[in-house]
């Protein structure tokens, strides 16, 4: 069992290095050249039709509010990989992995953008709800149901031990920071997820519109004091980016330095896998929303890049390389602690409480979001009832990864992701025409994007807006 664990682990390490890391980049540019650069060229405009228009009243039809589908989907990309795997790629590949995190975020927003459009476009109303995500999209844009079966199945499964593996986390963080039992610590956590989940989509958009604004606030807010408290340490911070991006990075403390090679390799990883672009997760969650237009939904997608890479993933990394834990020795053979030590060097013995904290909170929203895309795949593949039943399986994973079982299935999970991966991004491409003729017909029709500029004063010169397409 051990060798065939150790093989699956080197194919994961394989296949998360340069193929996925080429595939997903590669995917990225395509989509932002077919799409002429938007996410550069409005980032005004989609600022106002998602952010700027919270409290207006949703347009088109849906089950939940827009920013409650935005909330949800973040719900699932927010957490360990923001507070660890930020750490972990400046410790494995330098400083300047920040820059390459980035850079990606910026590319991945073309992804986002086009998975969620399509969700939206292809969804379908399912006793009152509306449900989507790549299962239907291959299924009915691709007319290839064999290959969206295969996506779902595989989503459904992977996502148990994926479940058991954030139970852990959060039972091994409280066991550790106030001496839980972690077996009754998942017991409770289940419950609480439970009282969530059961109310489906409407009660998951309620409970994270508040919390992940609330958690994801306090993270950036106590990261934003530690800037104002070092504000004479931003320029070096930039500088410490910027000049490690494209040179090898020296050893020193604790880091044992890095190529420029490796630091490309580990600022692309963890940047794809933070936002989660091309996994087909977030599309499920933003079928859901009320929206006119397929195009409208897909900017509040790429606001979730915005929040989750440029502003969590930047807050842990000033935070971890202004403190300068990461120079300590014996610092890479823990990185995923140097977040919170971090922050205590700054706010004492609190602040190892408030990242241990808040990364039980990010699991937990994750965990609910999570369970839902399940629900969805096993209704999806068998109706109603089986959704209503695997949520219990996936309740009983919570447990059952909190009191430390089936570790031995854990280095699945990576591989499991590929088998996820590759159909969605296939879909994607063979369909990027469509998400192209539904750009240009929001950015052209009188209907959605010439009315709202219309309607702003200070925006765009009406010229401007054919001849730019």
């Amino acid at each position: 069992m051990e060798r065939l664990l150790n093989w699956v682990e080197y194919i994961s390490d394989w296949l998360w290095g340069p193929p996925l890391i080429i595939l997903l980049t590669g995917t990225g540019i395509y989509l932002t050249i077919l799409l002429k650069f938007f996410q550069f060229r409005y980032p005004l405009y989609i600022f106002k039709q998602t952010i700027g228009s919270v409290g207006k009243k949703p347009k088109g039809e849906g089950t939940v509010t827009p920013l409650q589908a935005l909330t949800s989907a973040l719900s699932s990309t927010v957490g360990a990989a923001n507070i660890v795997g930020v750490p972990a790629a400046i410790m494995f590949g330098g400083p300047g992995a920040v820059f390459w995190m980035w850079l990606v975020a910026l590319f991945a927003m073309a992804i986002k953008f086009s998975e969620s459009v399509l969700a939206v476009h292809y969804r379908e109303k399912n006793e009152g709800e509306y449900v989507g995500g790549p299962m239907y999209y291959i299924t009915k844009g691709l007319s290839m149901k064999w290959l969206g079966v295969f996506f779902s199945v595989a989503l459904m499964i992977e996502l148990v031990p994926s479940i058991m593996v954030q139970g852990n986390s959060v039972s091994a963080s409280l066991a550790e920071t106030f001496s839980f039992n972690r077996l009754y610590t998942g017991i409770g956590i289940a419950f609480l997820i439970g009282l969530v989940v059961i109310g489906g989509i409407k009660r998951i958009g309620k409970v994270t519109e508040l919390a992940v604004p609330l958690m994801a606030g306090a993270y950036i807010g106590a990261g934003f004091l530690i800037v104002v408290m070092n504000l004479s340490s931003v320029p070096a911070f930039f500088s410490l980016i910027f000049s490690n991006a494209f040179t090898s990075s020296s050893a020193f403390g604790g880091f044992a330095g890095a190529a420029v090679a490796e630091t490309v390799r580990w600022g692309f990883a963890r940047g794809l896998y933070s936002n989660e672009a091309g996994m087909g997760t977030a599309p499920i969650a933003h079928a859901a929303a009320m929206t006119d237009h397929p195009v409208r939904q897909g900017f509040w997608a790429v606001i979730g890049i915005v929040v989750d890479t440029l502003l969590i993933c930047t807050t842990t990394a000033f935070v971890v390389l202004a403190s300068g834990v990461w120079t300590a020795e014996n610092a890479a053979s823990d990185p995923g602690a140097l977040a919170a030590a971090a922050f205590r060097s700054y706010f004492g013995p609190v602040g190892g409480y408030f990242v241990s904290v808040s990364l039980v909170f990010f699991v937990l929203s994750t965990i609910t979001v999570v369970i839902f895309y399940g629900v969805k795949q096993a209704e999806f593949l068998f109706g109603r009832l089986a959704g209503h039943m695997i949520k219990f399986v996936y309740l009983g994973a919570v447990i059952i990864g909190a009191a430390g079982g089936a570790k031995a299935i854990w280095g699945f999970l990576d591989l499991a992701l590929v088998f996820i991966l590759l159909p969605n991004i296939l879909a994607v491409l063979l369909l990027s025409r469509k998400v192209r003729s539904l750009y240009d017909e929001f950015f052209t029709s009188e209907k959605y994007y010439l009315k709202d500029i219309g309607q702003q004063d200070d925006a765009y010169e009406r010229d401007e807006k054919v001849n730019n397409l």
